[in-house]
This record gives structure tokens, sequence and C-alpha cells, in this order.
């Protein structure tokens, strides 16, 4: 029995040793067919990065926020790696039965610690697996997170570690018996019970069931090995490996996600001058190789969770687009075509190949025929990406909010539209008529330039009060925030309310402010998040010397903005074209004003109401709480979440730039979000963003005209409440006295 447990186990290691470092180096391959990134832009600030992996691995910080699925992640995740020396026990104990690991082995808090961990990660892989089965794809469809993963390679991952956790507490119970304890103590502290149940066993029979259960737990740990070693694309399997340099090379070393700000583009690890571009500049990803390395580490790295899918707008209202499968779908053509690539081959823009037929002779015909694949087209085109996956996207920031490996979806997503829109000329046609408003007029809807300053004629008609434009009515240094009201805020008539609203409050506090006018044109944020990046820069460069002029003699470069699209372009893109300024939302700036008493809500404003967090703004930018801390000052009012809150936020359905696009697949983002608003039965519907006032209010004034929503019902920006409550109400006039 000895014998034979010796060479099984030892046989199943050097296969698995020899197949896992011949795997690692395949895949250290693989990430590399990836173009460079820019010098220094994952490598920065190693402190903070080792920082920033050590909390999120130890902490689960990110995995945490899911309750129980998070905990017991936890347990599993840290038993795997804290538990080795189990497995160097069980080989002791293969040519010794009495084998103890050195040092530790007898030590009671070693054993402890052992006992205890080994019980919590086999309790935690059963809670994940009972949560698998709770929600099978075949239960619940798309509702499931799991919906097309691959559930083979996950239940042989479950069972493994299910099988090791179980052998690692036979071995102790088994461990006690040879030993002859006899009473409950802190070495046995869960496996007494299997202690008392061996310990009517001759000496033999337990050293005879010690080598089975012992080469059980080392066969199956390095069966394990070998499957994956074998299968280098399943994620479920190396996420636990290649999770840590994925984490430590993300974009932001103090951890945050990669929202707010879009990356350059570049070509080559170098980032484009679009000035002057270089002959052969790689505009955006046409090819899988055209992705940086870190997105090819992105790919490889996805475990198939399905936490991103789970909080997809598009996903949720039947659309094509699941973050988890799209990821899922370049990993598996890129792997795919891996051999013709390292064998040398690649087409250039022209779609020449590069590699001699001598490089390409030994590439097997599945890889040949999997480089011939368009990376995006249609399922007749054999595409590897569908386009109306491609132009689901609303870019609100959900699947990279929720991924626990920092997978990067939308940078990915977005250079794969820039190529469709630069080179290709391939986009939603409704989205043509606003790229060209915006290359004549400088607003989305072609209005005239003239058009901007409407908003001020009509305030001053309704008030008396006068907005001022700076540098023509007045000085920048009496400035003390530049309001950037935004296209939409200047010319839409919804979104023309908040900005009045907003002046007129920033007027009642003595608040000096001033405006662009005519001098102010769209950021560039949804041409951008389009894939014309060539028209963002032409924007954002025109807007960045404009303000630059502006505020040249203001002592503080102080932007406040009503639109989150706006205010993120302006804070988080706007240096990378030498812009640098500081910019709040104007909830901050509301905020501000009535903590410092400066606006003071005294009217009450009588009803429930649902906040709606704009993605922009949230998940983006991590505002949450100046919206929520205005609406509480108001008297009258009942705040309610939604479901979907904050984090978790369900969007409008008006980012990356879908505002301009028909919604022609599945239920519309904005009526499954209003349909949540209405659950609560409110009377008011707020939110911060001019995009979400418009799209929240198309649809609720489409359920009044079902008859599905109050007629009194409303939607409106906080600053149209704070207004409200603020203003003081005209005095009634005294009733005439009879003589």
């Amino acid at each position: 029995m000895q014998l034979a447990a010796i060479l099984i186990s030892l046989s199943t290691t050097v296969v698995g040793v020899a197949l896992f470092a011949r795997a690692i180096a395949s895949i250290y391959k693989f990430i590399r067919l990836g173009q460079p990134v820019p010098k220094g832009a994952r490598i920065n600030d190693p402190v903070a990065r080792t920082v920033t992996l050590i909390r999120e691995f130890l902490g689960h910080t990110r995995m945490n926020k899911w309750g129980i699925v998070g905990v017991a992640h936890w347990a599993v995740a840290v038993g795997f790696y804290a538990l080795i020396l189990t497995l160097v026990g069980a080989f002791g104990q293969l040519f010794d039965a009495d084998f103890e690991v050195p040092i530790v082995g007898d030590w009671t808090p070693y054993l402890v610690f052992q006992e205890v961990l080994g019980f919590v990660t086999f309790l935690g892989i059963a809670v994940l697996i009972v949560i698998r089965q709770l929600s099978l794809p075949n239960k619940s469809g798309r509702k499931s997170r799991f919906a097309g993963s691959n559930m083979g390679f996950a239940y042989f991952i479950e069972a493994v570690i299910l099988i090791i956790g179980a052998a690692i507490l036979t071995l102790r119970g088994i461990e006690g018996a040879q030993l002859g304890a006899d009473h409950y103590q802190a070495a046995y502290v869960v496996s007494y019970p299997l202690v008392k149940l061996f310990s009517g066993l001759s000496v033999g029979a337990l050293h005879n069931l010690l080598w089975v259960v012992a080469t059980i737990k080392i066969s199956v740990s390095f069966i394990w090995m070998i499957t994956v070693s074998l299968n280098t694309d399943m994620g479920v399997a190396w996420h636990r490996f290649l999770g840590f340099p994925n984490i430590w090379f993300k974009r932001n070393a103090d951890g945050a996600v990669a929202l707010g700000a879009l990356q350059p583009m570049t070509s080559a690890g170098e980032p484009i001058d679009f000035e002057d571009p270089a002959d052969d500049a790689v505009f955006g990803v046409s090819q899988v190789e055209h992705f940086s390395w870190k997105g090819i580490l992105d790919f490889s790295t996805c475990t198939e969770c399905g936490r991103c899918q789970s909080q997809c707008p598009a996903w949720n209202t039947g659309k094509p687009l699941s973050p988890k499968l799209l990821i899922m779908s370049l990993r598996d053509h890129a792997f795919a075509k891996a051999p013709y690539l390292l064998a040398g081959g690649g087409k250039d823009m022209e779609g020449n190949e590069q590699a001699t037929a001598e490089q390409l002779k030994d590439v097997p015909a599945a890889a040949l025929a999997e480089a011939e694949r368009p990376l995006i087209g249609t399922a007749e085109e054999n595409g590897v990406i569908d386009p109306d996956v491609l132009w689901s996207c609303t870019t609100c920031g959900a699947c990279v909010e929720q991924c626990p490996v920092d997978i990067e979806h939308i940078d990915h997503i977005v250079d794969m539209r820039r190529y469709q829109v630069m080179i290709e000329s391939s986009f939603p046609t409704e989205a043509g008529t606003m790229l060209k408003n915006l290359e004549n007029k400088g607003n989305p809807w072609g209005m005239a330039t003239k058009a901007r300053l409407d908003w001020v004629k009509e305030l001053k008609k309704e008030t008396g009060i006068e907005v001022p434009v700076i540098g023509e009515d007045i000085d920048p240094a009496e400035v003390e925030y530049l309001y950037w009201v935004g296209c939409a805020g200047a010319l839409e008539d919804r979104a023309k309310k908040t900005t009045k609203a907003f002046a007129e409050l920033l007027h009642t506090a003595g608040v000096k402010f001033a405006i662009l006018g005519k001098e102010e044109t769209c950021t560039g944020d949804s041409p951008r998040r389009l894939g014309n990046e060539f028209l963002f820069q032409m924007l954002g460069a025109q807007n960045v010397e404009t303000l630059n002029a502006a505020l040249e003699d203001a002592p503080v470069k102080r932007i406040v903005a009503t639109c989150p699209h706006c205010f993120n372009t302006i804070a988080n893109e706007y240096p990378q074209l030498g812009g640098h300024f500081e910019v709040i939302h104007h909830t901050q700036l509301l905020q501000h004003l009535i903590d410092e008493g400066k606006l003071l809500p005294v009217n009450p404003v009588e009803g429930l109401i649902t906040y709606h967090d704009p993605c922009y703004l949230g998940r983006h930018n991590k505002v949450y709480s100046p919206p929520r801390e205005i609406m509480d000052k108001v008297p009258g009012l009942r705040q309610q979440e939604m479901h979907r809150h904050k984090e978790r936020g369900f969007c409008c359905g008006a980012g990356g730039a879908r505002m301009w696009m028909e919604e022609r697949i599945g239920k519309r983002i904005n009526t499954e979000r209003v349909d949540e608003a209405l659950s609560l039965n409110p009377d008011i519907v707020s939110t911060a963003c001019p995009f979400c006032l418009v799209m929240l209010s198309d649809s609720v004034n489409g359920k009044k005209n079902e008859g599905a929503a109050k007629e009194h019902l409303k939607v409106v920006d906080v600053a149209q409440l704070l207004l409200e409550s603020v203003k003081a109400e005209p005095a009634a006039e005294p009733e005439p006295v009879e003589a």
C-alpha cells in the first residue's frame, strides 16, 4: 500500500510540476504578444501597488461587497495558499506515517490554524457550490450571473477544493488516532470527532488509511495542476495566479478602479500625436494582438464569476452585451490565435501577411483559421465580437466597479470602437449626425452658437438676475467659480431648468461666478466614448486653450459643472491635453453653501423622493453623498433608495454616446430604471445630470401616457428641489378690512 501510494503520488507530482512550468512559460509568452504600454504607466509607485495587492487579497475588499459570497471566497482563496504545508506533511507521511512538518508540526497554534482554516475552506467551497446551484443558468436564464460561464471547469475546481479540504481534516483525524488523543483539545478543535471515529482501528489499518488519504490529497492536487496546465485558458483556475499581477499592474497604483478618464490613444506604447501621427501608427484595435499586454493579461485573468454581467444595464435589458462574455470571447480568440502569432504571423493595416510561408508551415490549421476571423463582425462574417455587442455599451462602469480582479472592460471596448469609427467609419448611423453637428456647430444638436446664451436672457426676464460672461462683463480676478454650463445645460429645455435654478442659487448665496457664453463648446465626452478620438482631441484642445486664457488672471482655476460628463472630462481627461483645473460638481458646491449657511432650505417640499445616481458622477467619480445630503436638508422630503443605488446604481442608458443612438434591442434601459423607481410609488424622481434628466423624463412621460405613473410625478434635478425650498414664498397681500 505504501509503495503504491508513493509511486502514484510522485508520478502525478512530477508530471504536474513539469506541465505547470511549461504552462507558465507559455502564458508569459502569450501575454507578451500584446503591445507595450506607455513608459512607467503600470509600474509607478511599486510600494503603493504592493500595498493595494495585499489589501485586495487579504482583505478581499472587492469580493466582500457581495456578503456571504465574499466571505466564502476569502476562506477558499486564503486556504489555497496558507495550507500549502499540509501538502508537505502529506508527502512526508507517505514515507513515515508519524512524520511531522519540521519546526511547526507539533506547535499547537499552527495545528489550530491548520484545523480551523481547513474547515472554513471546506465550508467556504461548500457554500459557493450551493450558491452556484441556486443560480444555474438553466433555472434563472439571463438573470444567472453564471450564464455563459464554463460550468464544467467550475465543477471540476469546486470538486478538487472540496476533496482536498475533506482530506486535510481526515488526515488530522488519523494523526490524532495514531497519537492516542482521547479528549477534546486545541490541536483537534475541529477534527476530534474523526479522531474518535478512527481510534478503534489497529496501527496497521491507520497507516494504510493514512497512505490512501495522503495519496488522494496529493494526486487530486496534482491532477488539478495537470488539468489547468493543459488548459491555459481556464480562467476559473488561472485567476488564482494571474489575479496577483493583474491587480498589481492595474491602472491606478492607489487602488482606484479604472474609471473616470479614458486612457490616451497609443500605438506601440507611445501616445499618438494627432497633429502629426506616425505613418505606421495603429489607430485603435482591429486585431487581438493590438491590445496591450495588460489587455491580454486581463482576458487571461477573467474568472467567469459574472459579477460584471449581473450589473450590466445592457445585459439586464435583453441586449447581447455581457462584459464577461466579451472578455471570454477575446480570451478564447487570443489563445486560439496564439500559435500563429508566436510563429511570427500577423497582418499589416492593409491585410497583407507579414510572416513567410516557412514561419507558418508548422502552425495548426485551426490557428490559421482563427487568424482570418475579423475582430468585429457579425455571425455571418465569423466575427469575434458582434457589432451589436460593441455598440450596446453605455460605459457606465458597473463592470469595472464590480470585477474582483480589476479587468478594465471599458478601455478595451473603447479601443475597439476607435478603430471602427476612425478607420472603418463603421458605427450606428444616428451617431453620425451628432458628430457632424459637433464638427460644424460645437454642440450635438447643431444649434447656433448664440443660442448658448438664450437661457441667460430667459433667466433675466424671469428673475432679473444677470449672469456675467467672463472677460466681457466681469474681470477673471473677481470670479470665484467659472460655471461650465455644457451643451445640454445651455440648449436642452429640460436641462436649462437646472441651469437657471443653479445660477439663481449661486446668486442667492452671493457667489461670484461667470460663464464662457459663446466661447464654450462641447467637451468631447460623447465623441471620445463613441471612439472618435480625433474629434475629442480637437474639441478638447480648443476648450483647454479657451479656459486657460479665460482663467489666466484668476487666483484659482476653479470650475463648477452641472453635467457629470463635462465634470469628468474637464477634471480627469483635460490634464492629458495640458488643462489642469480645479473642478467640482454643482451638488458638491451646493452642499458646501448649505453647510456654510449661505443657502437655507426652509420651504417644505412634500413627498416621497428617490434619487438616481448618474454613472459619471457616482461610479466614475465617487460623488454619492452631496446630492443626498442636500435632499436631507429640504424639509418635507422623505427619501427612499431604489434597490440598485450608489456603487450598484443602474444606468439611465445615455452614457457612452448612447444618448445619440437608437435603442432597438430589448427593453429600453431608461424604462427599466423608471420601472424600478415606480415600484416605490414616489412623488419625485431626482437626479444630478442633464442626460439622466432627459432619459428619465422621457420614460416617465411615456408611463403617464400609459396610465402607469401618477400624473403629479415629476423628474427634477437636485438644484431645482433646493431652489424650491430656498426661494421665499411671495408675501400674501393683506385682505381689505371693512370699515
